[in-house]
């Protein structure tokens, strides 16, 4: 894939997760507050405000602020800036691994305007699960991020370049 198609999808995955991601965060704060709880579903799905000083489902949340906004701003968006770098210039990514790559990288991003908007926390809001089993509270960041990971842990590219060859 050449480096123009790259950028066109690497540009159309971030516009497009970062865009719901932002947006729907927007809403989300717009909407509800920090104490009230909206269920729908019979409570598989629930809608809670909740600020995110951590990393995924608030690890780290306890370290002291200063290395934390180090560490979750500085040292995510250096590894974001080499992510880039790697799908841009990778001559062996098949389109498939760019995408898988791509939502890493949006969702990482969403959250990264997060922190360095709001002071150091990410906003989450989405909590789902059945009874007592349930999800931490996380956003449409999150769900990318997963989604990128579940993709490459899969090998889904792999066999997408294998198809691709025959």
């Amino acid at each position: 894939m050449n480096l123009s198609k790259r950028m066109v999808l690497i540009v159309i995955v971030l516009i497009s997760c970062v865009g719901c991601d932002q947006a729907s965060k927007s809403v989300a704060q717009s909407l509800l507050s920090e104490t009230e709880v909206w269920s729908f579903w019979g409570d598989t799905v629930r809608l809670q405000m909740a600020h995110n000083h951590g990393a995924f489902l608030g690890v780290g949340s306890s370290f002291p602020e200063n290395p934390r906004e180090s560490l979750f701003s500085l040292g995510v968006a250096g590894m974001l800036l080499a992510l880039l770098g790697y799908l841009l210039f990778s001559k062996s990514a098949s389109p498939a691994w760019i995408m898988a790559y791509a939502l890493l990288l949006a969702g990482g991003l969403g959250n990264l305007i997060d922190r360095l908007m709001y002071g150091g926390y990410v906003v989450d809001f989405v909590n789902m699960g059945i009874g007592p089993i349930r999800t931490g509270v996380f956003n449409v960041a999150d769900v990318v991020v997963v989604a990128g990971a579940l993709m490459l842990l899969t090998g889904m590219p792999r066999a997408n370049k294998r198809l691709s060859e025959r």
